[in-house]
């Protein structure tokens, strides 16, 4: 089987996936709660106008909530990319997995090469061809290209 060529922004934005992964985690537990509870409001605030619009709707609310949750297409594309991510981290080996603690999920964001592969005990080209493979291969798993 031929490998697809990988294009130079598909790369970059799989990269910035595996960077904003818990960023994405926080956004689809928002989006998921903006669904499940959308009438929630303050009583008390006063920009909340009552009225007709105010009206809830009759009908089988748990199936309206169920119908949104599977078919919110910004929803279903989060979690495609950290599902996505997900299956790559838990099958890459424990020196991968050092890796992207390093040099995605670390609070401190302009760690150099060389500092990414001293804590991966690794030259610096090690390091690269191994974060090479990750993207790859969630490349794959996603079906991009």
């Amino acid at each position: 089987m031929q490998e697809l060529k990988i294009t130079k922004p598909t790369f970059k934005k799989v990269e910035a996936e595996w960077f904003s992964y818990y960023k994405t985690l926080d956004e689809i537990k928002l989006l998921e709660d903006a669904i499940l509870h959308p009438y929630d409001e303050d009583p008390d605030d006063p920009t909340i106008v009552k009225g007709a619009n105010s009206v809830r709707r009759p009908g089988n609310p748990t199936e309206i909530t169920a119908t949104r949750l599977t078919t919110h297409r910004q929803l279903n594309y989060l979690r495609e990319i950290t599902n996505a991510i997900e299956t790559v981290y838990n099958e890459l080996p424990d020196d991968y997995k050092n890796l992207i603690h390093s040099r995605y999920w670390t609070s401190q964001r302009k760690k150099t090469w060389d500092v990414i592969a001293e804590e991966c005990n690794v030259v610096k080209r090690t390091a690269q061809r191994w974060r090479d493979e990750i993207i790859q291969a969630t490349i794959e798993v996603l079906g991009w290209r």
